[in-house]
């Protein structure tokens, strides 16, 4: 069987996003990928190597799918809205017991100066600035306030979705899920 690198960090992505940086052997690396350790250490170099190209093909995919939904709504704030009740609707389900790979990577290796916890800095990053971007076309079309700092705001709903995730993690129910919503969208002036 012919070495397939796209699937395989595909797969990789999925098993550091089951079970964490730590929680994931080469071992089990190897089974989810279906290659050898040395085609691993060819092409990706090592685990913590794969680690970091699969949380950026994570936080390419997951900007991309951002990007294309705001530019679909109406306006930046219905992107908002319709982005933290359609995460609120996640509750109970699969997709809410992963959590965000990007969330879970930052809060699992903290802020230490590996390349992994750097990785995961530097994609809690993107996700800020990709939000500024939104709060500020918001803040334009004057449905969030121009007297609020961007930069705070897009850093409370990086807050608020990190926040959101981690409920819906820990099993909070779409009810209570959606209720925290409502409190974020107040907090952001809407």
């Amino acid at each position: 069987m012919q070495h397939q690198p796209e699937a395989a960090l595909s797969a990789a992505m999925h098993s550091f996003w089951r079970s964490g940086y730590h929680h994931t052997s080469l071992r089990d690396l190897l089974d989810a990928m279906n290659i050898s350790r040395s085609s691993l250490y060819h092409t990706y170099g090592n685990k913590e190597a794969l680690f970091t190209k699969a949380l950026s093909r994570y936080r390419e995919q997951l900007l991309a799918q951002l990007a294309t939904s705001l530019a679909q709504e109406e306006s930046a704030w219905c992107f908002i809205e319709r982005l933290l009740k359609r995460t609120a609707e996640q509750a109970e389900s699969e997709q809410a017991s992963l959590g965000c790979l990007i969330f879970n990577s930052a809060t699992e290796l903290g802020n230490s100066e590996t390349a992994e916890a750097q990785a995961a800095k530097q994609s809690v990053q993107a996700i800020t600035a990709f939000f500024v971007t939104v709060i500020e076309q918001a803040q334009q079309e004057g449905s969030i306030s121009e007297e609020y700092d961007a930069h705070s705001l897009a850093y409370f709903l990086t807050l608020s979705m990190s926040g959101l995730r981690l409920l819906l993690k820990s099993g909070a129910t779409q009810q209570q899920a959606k209720s925290q919503v409502e409190h974020v969208l107040r907090g952001l002036g809407g």
